[in-house]
């Protein structure tokens, strides 16, 4: 009796065990049950609430459940990725950001209410855009050589004027004059719009900026490309050479990303991936995506963890070098 007795609860012990991850996988397989909020920590109106709610919309026919996009703006994307960080793990608070958030304030802010790291699941990559130097029409240069002999001519003299203090377009600008042996001043602006209105002006006969940015004024023949930033040339701009191309080993870009507390359980994680991938597959998602500079491709969340590995140690040394500062 003993003995029946041993085996009868060891057989119930064993089944009691299973009970939590029997249930949790059903939990996990009933996922989106509810609404999903999609945070977008830049003010509405940009490239990427532009594209944040587009991917919300597409997201939730995938998903059978709402993607309701919300914007939480402020300190250059760290209060919307601060707010998501510390959101429960269950996939019903995701992240649409860009760089910024994961290599750019890392590299500058000495505290964040983040890890770019521990603190987030990256679902995936859906678009990426190069960053372009430009030039007023008369600066008596057209392409990477005729630039870099231009600026080594009289080193401190050509300025260049970005989208910010501490940004992705001043980093690039960073990296760029190290690859090229140049030296330049960099003029800080309050965002894209008003440096390139002084571009366009003559104020100032250089700027870096993001191709979505360039393209609408290339078009019309307001100023005009020196090199895209990347090492391949942009699908957007085919005509507008590199500086790799020349010999200048310069790669920076800039991605939109989607992120999710770190935590996640795996099956909604795939679930999520999965759906991503669908929805940048999507032609009419494609075909938006290009028309605000973003050059569609899904890369999953393994892969952008990568690329941040890869890149924060560039942008903190890259920072150190130049004394980068947040505005």
């Amino acid at each position: 009796m003993k003995t029946t007795s041993r085996l009868a609860f060891a057989v119930l012990a064993v089944a009691a065990a299973t009970v939590v991850p029997l249930g949790s996988a059903r939990a996990d397989d009933a996922y989106p049950s509810k609404p999903i909020q999609l945070v977008i920590p830049f003010p509405p109106g940009g490239a990427t609430d532009v594209l944040g709610r587009l991917l919300a919309s597409s997201l939730s026919a995938k998903l059978g459940q709402p993607v309701v996009s919300e914007n939480r703006a402020g300190a250059g994307t760290v209060i919307g990725a601060g707010y998501v960080a510390k959101a429960p793990p269950d996939g019903y608070t995701l992240l649409i950001s860009s760089g910024t958030t994961f290599t750019v304030n890392p590299a500058i802010h000495p505290k964040l209410p983040y890890d770019p790291l521990k603190s987030f699941e990256q679902i995936g990559i859906a678009g990426r855009t190069g960053l372009i130097l430009l030039a007023h029409k008369d600066v008596p240069a057209s392409n990477p050589k005729e630039f870099v002999a231009l600026a080594k001519s009289a080193p401190g003299k050509y300025a260049y004027a970005s989208f910010g203090s501490g940004t992705t377009a001043q980093f690039t600008g960073e990296l760029m004059q190290r690859a090229t042996g140049t030296q330049l001043v960099h003029v800080p602006y309050k965002g894209s719009a008003p440096a390139m209105t002084d571009l366009i002006g003559g104020q100032i006969p250089f700027s870096v900026d993001t191709v979505s940015a360039a393209i609408p004024q290339l078009k019309a023949g307001k100023v005009k490309a020196i090199a895209v930033t990347t090492a391949k040339r942009s699908a957007l701009l085919p005509d507008v050479p590199t500086f790799a191309e020349s010999g200048y080993a310069l790669d920076a870009d800039t991605w939109l990303t989607i992120a999710a507390p770190r935590g996640l359980p795996p099956a909604v994680k795939a679930k999520l991936e999965k759906a991503l991938a669908e929805v940048v597959a999507m032609p009419e998602v494609r075909e938006k995506l290009v028309s605000v500079g973003f050059e569609p491709g899904y890369r999953n969340g393994a892969a952008v963890e990568a690329q941040i590995e890869k890149e924060l140690p560039l942008m903190r040394a890259t920072a150190l070098r130049a004394n980068i500062r947040p505005e």
